[in-house]
């Protein structure tokens, strides 16, 4: 591992517990910093609800004002997503009643691309939907340096992701390709546990200038962007326990797997590129059949780039 690397461990690694909620908002309170937590979701019924009632009332009460604004953007739920989201107390926007102008596309990075044009915060909070047993200590670790070092611009959280009975053996994805591609080609961030994981807050000023993959590609593209734009010492990370969610099956890993390697390749030559298409195989009556998917390789600009976003900042 690098020296710098191992420096930026000891510097910018921490845990929920090193700072207290009393210390959150205080500096919050001194700063007047505003925290936007966002919520990206598609047929999550099944826990949106509770991740909303956690944060509502754990961190917007009048004794706890951490968090300014609660918002769910639905990406399109067939089920009662956007309604258990409201019923709990979330704001819930619908994706395509933002920016419609510009027709959405499929994918994650789009939802949280959106969400800068219909939230406020000075820091903008990231959470996915689909979370289990969910602890406050996610929004307020991520949170808690942005709010007390005026050096870091992007957190990530890290836990453990239990797979089933197996502790720490979630995150396939992570270790069989984000992690190499990171170590091989962005060695500075080596460091970080859980590069891919979903739970991350930024500040405003930075994520306006970032250019946003559309679909999973999104956090590996946004933490490679940061570092190239605001360098490693304003990274960083902090422990929150353990993540409980939804798995994906294999063949939907292996599309993951594959945006994520695309993103990595624009990012390391805008020239030549692989075919933009992933074939797999299921059995079928006949044998194996192949199913081939498109790979994500849409980007959106740096919100900073939208005329809607520079008029409403400037509103």
């Amino acid at each position: 591992m690098l020296e710098e690397v191992e420096r930026w461990l000891e510097r910018r690694s921490w845990s929920v517990q090193d700072r207290s909620l009393d210390q959150l908002l205080a500096a919050k309170a001194r700063l007047g910093t505003t925290v936007s937590v966002v919520l990206p979701a598609l047929d999550e019924e099944a826990t949106v609800g509770e991740i909303v009632t956690v944060i509502r009332r754990k961190l917007m009460t009048p004794d706890v004002p951490l968090v300014d604004e609660l918002v769910v953007i639905d990406s399109g739920s067939t089920d009662r997503t956007s309604e258990v989201a409201a019923a709990a107390g979330a704001r819930v926007v619908h994706r395509d009643a933002i920016l419609p102008r510009l027709p959405a596309v499929p994918g994650k990075g789009e939802v949280l691309w959106r969400s800068l044009l219909v939230t406020g915060g000075d820091v903008v909070c990231f959470v996915d939907a689909d979370l289990r047993e969910f602890s406050a200590d996610f929004v307020t670790g991520i949170v808690g340096p942005l709010l007390t070092d005026p050096e870091v611009q992007f957190v990530k959280a890290m836990y453990d992701r239990p797979l089933g009975e197996a502790t720490g053996q979630g995150g396939r994805v992570t270790e069989l390709v984000a992690r190499p591609l990171l170590n091989l080609h962005w060695p500075q961030l080596a460091g970080f546990v859980q590069p891919l994981g979903g739970e991350y807050a930024a500040r405003r000023s930075l994520l306006e200038r970032l250019p946003f993959p559309v679909g999973y590609g999104v956090e590996l593209g946004l933490l490679v962007d940061a570092l190239h734009t605001v360098g490693l010492d304003a990274l960083a990370q902090v422990d929150v326990g353990v993540r409980l969610h939804r798995h994906q099956d294999g063949r939907a890993l292996g599309r993951m797997a594959a945006a994520i390697y695309r993103t990595a390749q624009l990012r390391l030559a805008r020239g030549h590129l692989v075919r933009p298409r992933l074939t797999q195989f299921e059995r079928g009556a006949d044998g194996f059949e192949p199913r081939t998917h498109a790979v994500d390789t849409e980007e959106r600009p740096p919100m900073l780039n939208i005329e809607e976003y520079r008029d409403r900042r400037v509103a």
